[in-house]
């Protein structure tokens, strides 16, 4: 459904000292629960490290955000994050990702507001310029032995691992500046 997009939630929890094993028995928890949950695509977790040492991360991905709804309102969750707060130092961050924004997170720095809508189709839309016109430059005797539809399935399934995996972190980085001028 158009209206209804895949989504990510990104979770930033900082741990009360002494409290690090309690919150990774819950986090497994919490996880196995989600994971029983129609639409659930997976979870990752980015644990504390020298420069945020009680700082979590976790990701959650959901289809849909109609099925992200219904684990955000299950019992089991509500009662998740009673047991947290009593682990935690604060309530956290909580933010929910779709679309291009996934293209713009910065290294070290999740859980930032993603930059204005004109600078994110700015940005991908000269990448993704800059991409097939170095596309068209390649030898592409091969795929015009293709049906011309299949041509354009592959192009675009380069480009957009190009995009996600190569081009956007590294123009998210260099770009960062203008991007996000107020951190």
């Amino acid at each position: 459904m158009a209206n209804d997009p895949p989504v990510t939630v990104d979770v930033m929890q900082h741990v009360r000292p002494g409290k690090e094993w309690e919150f990774e028995v819950l986090l497994e928890k919490i996880i196995g629960t989600a994971s029983t949950f129609t639409g659930y695509l997976g979870s990752s977790v980015f644990r504390p490290n020298e420069q945020e040492p009680s700082e979590y991360r976790v990701i959650f991905k959901f289809d849909r955000l109609e099925n992200l709804k219904h684990w955000e309102n299950s019992a089991a969750r509500q009662k998740y994050l009673t047991q947290a707060k009593e682990l935690t130092v604060d309530e956290g961050t909580f933010s929910i990702i779709t679309g291009l924004e996934t293209w713009f997170t910065l290294p070290g720095k999740p859980g930032m507001k993603p930059p204005a809508r004109y600078k994110m189709v700015l940005v991908s839309g000269l990448a993704i310029f800059a991409i097939n016109q170095v596309l068209a430059l390649l030898p592409g005797a091969w795929l015009g032995l293709l049906p011309p539809l299949m041509q354009l399935l592959i192009l675009i399934l380069i480009t957009t691992t190009l995009m996600t995996y190569v081009v956007m972190p590294r123009l998210t980085k260099l770009l960062a500046g203008w991007l996000y001028p107020n951190h």
